[in-house]
């Protein structure tokens, strides 16, 4: 995976809550979600990404993807009890959870700078 691939990775959970959020499926399950290392990115991050972990960068994406799989599990949650308002909140553009998703796109890009040059 490179950087780019890595970073439509992690882009695409954003679609994928929001159509979990039209239709709850139970096809996503929280306590899977929360583990940062079971996406794409996390499996990158823990695997052929190791080799970057001297990287101040490497370990701040660590953080904040961990962070972002804890936001994320917490919208399933919200969703699979029918709080589709709440939901709906903690997807919003002002959302921690949106936040948090950015930051872990800028430190993808920021570890790609550093060792692109």
């Amino acid at each position: 995976m490179n950087f780019d691939e890595a970073i439509a990775a992690h882009v695409d959970w954003k679609a994928k809550l929001r159509s979990y959020l039209k239709k709850a499926d139970k096809s996503l399950n929280p306590t899977i979600i929360e583990q940062d290392n079971q996406c794409a990115l996390g499996k990158w991050i823990y695997g052929e990404g190791v080799k970057y972990k001297t990287n101040q960068h490497y370990d701040e994406l660590v953080i904040e993807h961990a962070k972002f799989h804890k936001c994320a599990a917490k919208i399933v949650r919200e969703i699979d009890a029918g709080n589709l308002v709440e939901a709906e909140a903690l997807i919003d553009a002002q959302s921690n959870y949106t936040e948090v998703s950015a930051l872990v796109v800028t430190k993808i890009r920021k570890l790609r700078s550093e060792i692109e040059k």
